[in-house]
């Protein structure tokens, strides 16, 4: 069996398939993403949510955005020339630009939990294979932040955007780029657990010092070649260098302490991290609030390409099929297999045993199955 290691510790056996989620994508709305003067929903069509006791999102406090699990209009009308407007969220491009890839978009809505491995969540974190962070602004409880860490080891992507220091949108003493290092250093399982961690720094900066690597996955994939980003208030990243790899650089020094986007990998998954969210601001978002429209604008569309460069990377593999010759669905093709496969032996229309399709079972079928034999 395959173990899912990290810096040369083993961590666990994932016991939660991802095997029914490439092309799907959830995006976060459970920690105050909206407060104040952010917006960082897909879609809204309820304007209800205020800050309350301790910088809780509160229902019929304000009127910030308070997204529904699912946007609207149906992301089934989104055809290749639908204009990013279909939705209204200052991160609804990006989900219309999903859809246009291929994939299918859900939020996570204030009150939802965020579990990994558990069947009574119908928003399990195992039913997605990419979770992606806009500027969070409540922590994380620890058994949130475990399930984000076994997600992304079991094969799952993760998105993480953070703000400049002293972004605290809800005045409850954690600002997103907090948010995040707790997440990665402070999660019952590992510290600085993907090697990416955030400072505390306020820049206001256009970069085109990129990584030189030609693997990068940001910046060169299906979506295009990037070439630049462009920070409005953002703070900086540090990467180990080793997990985790700098794509675009502050300085000329391409520094890994000092680093605008980032990705790294974890067991069987892979992270993705800026250190601004207005590269992803597309000018949709809730009007009282002032954001910084970038997504398309700036930058020759490079911020654009980069945020769906990093979900076609990140996006887990389609699964392969299952294994036909294991009858008894005990993942182990065996004694048993072989004696049901008998029972159906001679011509048979449709059966289970029938491995080669030929409409009988035969000598060709057990000659598969043997090849199958064992572990499956």
């Amino acid at each position: 069996m395959r173990r899912l290691l990290s810096t040369g510790v083993v961590l666990f056996m994932a016991t939660t398939a991802l095997a029914q989620v490439h092309n799907k994508v959830l995006f976060d709305a459970t920690k105050a993403q909206m407060a104040a003067n952010a917006d960082w929903v897909i879609d809204a069509s309820t304007y209800n949510i205020g800050t309350g006791t301790g910088g809780a999102m509160t229902v019929g406090a304000g009127n910030e955005a308070n997204p529904s699990r699912y946007p609207s209009p149906a992301q089934s009308g989104i055809t290749s020339t639908t204009a990013e407007t279909y939705w209204k969220g200052a991160s609804s491009s990006w989900a219309v630009a999903l859809v246009k890839q291929g994939f299918t978009v859900e939020t996570l809505p204030i009150g939802a939990r965020l579990t990994f491995g558990d069947a009574t969540n119908a928003q399990d974190l195992s039913t997605y294979g990419i979770f992606i962070t806009i500027e969070p602004n409540i922590k994380y409880t620890t058994a949130e932040k475990t399930a984000i860490v076994k997600f992304v080891a079991a094969g799952g992507g993760f998105f993480m955007v953070a703000d400049h220091t002293s972004s605290d949108r809800n005045s409850d003493g954690f600002d997103s780029l907090q948010v995040l290092n707790d997440l990665v250093n402070s999660n019952g399982i590992a510290s600085n657990v993907f090697g990416i961690t955030y400072n505390s720094v306020n820049y206001s900066v256009t970069s085109s010092y990129v990584s030189t690597l030609s693997t990068d996955p940001l910046l060169h994939g299906a979506a295009g070649a990037v070439a630049q980003m462009q920070y409005n208030a953002g703070t900086t990243m540090v990467v180990n260098n080793t997990t985790a790899k700098a794509s675009i650089y502050r300085t000329s020094s391409r520094s890994n302490s000092d680093v605008m986007a980032a990705y790294a990998t974890y067991g069987a998954g892979k992270i993705a991290a800026c250190g601004d969210s207005s590269p992803f601001d597309d000018g949709t978002g809730d009007t009282g609030d002032t954001l910084y429209s970038s997504w398309a604008t700036s930058v020759n569309g490079d911020h654009a390409q980069l945020a769906i460069n990093a979900c076609l990377w990140m996006n887990p593999p389609v699964p392969p099929p299952p294994c036909p010759s294991d009858l008894s669905g005990d993942n182990v093709v065996g004694g048993d297999d072989m004696g049901l496969l008998l029972l159906d032996f001679g011509a048979c229309t449709g059966c289970p045993a029938d491995l080669n399709g030929d409409n009988s079972v035969g000598g060709e079928d057990m000659g598969l199955m043997l090849l199958d034999w064992g572990a499956c």
